[in-house]
This record gives C-alpha cells, structure tokens and sequence, in this order.
C-alpha cells in the first residue's frame, strides 16, 4: 500500500486530490500540505523515519505553482536526498512538462483531475515501488500511440503521422491535423517503427516514406517535401532515402 502527499496551495484543489487518493485501493495512506515549506518538513520527517517506518512517505503529488517555494523548485531539492518519494506533478499548466520529466517526474497529471488519469498516475508509482503487479488489460496497440492532450489521453494513429521531430529524449509526432509531444526518444521510434516505412533522414529527423510528397536536389543538398513542410536531408542517409522512395514507386 502506498503511502503519499498531495501538495497545493489552494484548498478546494487539494481537498479534491486528497479524495480521489482516499478512493485509490492502492493508496494506503494520504496527507495533505497546503506550501512546499509545510511538505518539506512532512518529507524530511518521512527520511528521518526510514522507507519502512511510521512517518515514510512513498509518492509526493505536487502542484507547481505555488507562492514561496514553488512545485518544480521543491522538486529540485528532493532530488539532493538519499532517498526521495517519487514526484507526480498535478497542475493546470501544461508549459512545465518538460521541465517536470528533466527532475525524474513519475507523471504529469493536468487539473481539472480525471479519476482515470489520476489512476494511472498511481498504477505507474505502484509499479516502480513494487506494490502492485505490473497487469496489462489490453495488449500494446501496434497502430496507435497515447498522448496527453489538456489532460486527456488520445490516440494518435502510426499511419497518420508524417513526421517526427528529436527535442531530446522527447520526440515530437507530426500529423497533417497538429504535433503532440511523447517522452519517447527518436531512436526508440525508429527501430519501433522501422518496418512501417519510417526512414531516419537526419540526426533530427524521421519521417514516413508514404507521407513523403517531393524529393528536392539543389546544389548538392537533398530535402524532402512532408506534410507541406520541407526537411533537409543528411549527406549519409540521401542515398538510401532515394533508394528505398525508388523502389516505393
């Protein structure tokens, strides 16, 4: 059973938090904070207790902005502890994601909360402290890929993505209808995706040789028209990109 503390300064908010963890089977234990000062004394006690003792705090679901000390500043700290809770950001701000996953955040969880996405926030905490098998109703779906969205999670279909875009180990999805970013790196997606026809064309670059509209050679360099926009493509990978759209056609 976990044991957590839920954070956030306005009351309403953490009142809600605080309910939806209560009604988590997996939840042992909740306390609330309403300041990142009043969360780190409740943690420290928690070390000073051990991971099995009395005060242990498991799981920490922060919001990020608060006054004095904010989510992302507390987060910080905890990361120069022996051994920190593990962090869900709750927030109504998608902007900090990725600065949110850069401090090892669990999840990302957007206001207004949803019981389900909550859930899920608590079943990936579960699996990583061990309390809860990990149990797959449903097989991974080869076709489709989850993405959060203003706090809902969609599915966006392989086959409508033109392209995808490195930022780190996050890669941007780009469909003809938007771009979603996923906390998945580029290489993963190329050897995942590889028999699907996408095609590495730069460090930075993957893209689908059936969305691939034009092949443009100018003065020695190569690019690729996709989805109305044009990539440039790497020296070592022209050759095979013109093979394998040659023998597409």
């Amino acid at each position: 059973m976990l044991r957590a503390l839920a954070v956030d300064d306005e009351r309403p908010s953490l009142e809600e938090l605080l309910y939806l963890l209560h009604a988590d089977p997996r939840i042992g234990s909740v306390e609330g904070a309403g300041d990142a000062t009043e969360a780190l004394r409740r943690i420290t006690r928690a070390l000073e207790s051990g991971p099995q003792g009395p005060e242990a705090v498991d799981v920490v679901f922060l919001d990020v902005q608060m006054p004095g000390l904010d989510g992302l500043e507390t987060a910080r700290l905890l990361t120069g502890f022996a051994r920190p809770p593990l962090v869900v950001f709750v927030t109504a701000h998608e902007d900090f994601a990725v600065r949110a996953f850069d401090l090892k955040a669990v999840d990302y969880v957007l206001k207004p909360v949803r019981k389900e996405r909550l859930a899920e926030a608590v079943r990936r905490v579960a699996e990583l402290r061990g309390a809860a098998p990990r149990i797959s109703v449903h097989a991974p779906d080869p076709d489709h890929l989850p993405v959060e969205l203003g706090g809902v999670t969609r599915f966006v279909a392989v086959d409508d993505i033109t392209h995808v875009e490195a930022q780190g180990d996050y890669a941007r999805l780009h469909t003809e209808r938007g771009s979603h970013l996923v906390r998945i790196p580029l290489s993963t997606l190329e050897d995942r995706w590889r028999s699907r026809g996408f095609v590495r064309i730069h460090r930075r670059h993957l893209v689908a040789l059936r969305h691939v509209g034009e092949l443009r050679l100018d003065a020695g360099t190569v690019s690729v028209l996709v989805g109305g926009e044009e990539l440039q493509v790497s020296r070592r990978h022209a050759r095979e990109l013109r093979d394998l759209l040659m023998r597409r056609a």
